[in-house]
């Protein structure tokens, strides 16, 4: 069976990112960081 490397790739950075995240209260609070940040790039952009 020939494993996808983007699939290897995927579940890679999904483990990682779960590894990050102790708690879903702090992985809700990343996705809220992440929003604010794209929010104040796009008002700084003027859009």
């Amino acid at each position: 069976m020939k494993k996808n490397p983007f699939l290897v790739a995927g579940f890679s950075l999904l483990a990682l990112a779960a590894a990050a995240c102790n708690t879903v209260e702090g992985a809700g609070e990343d996705v809220e960081a992440t929003g604010e940040a794209i929010e104040d790039t796009a008002n700084d952009a003027g859009a």
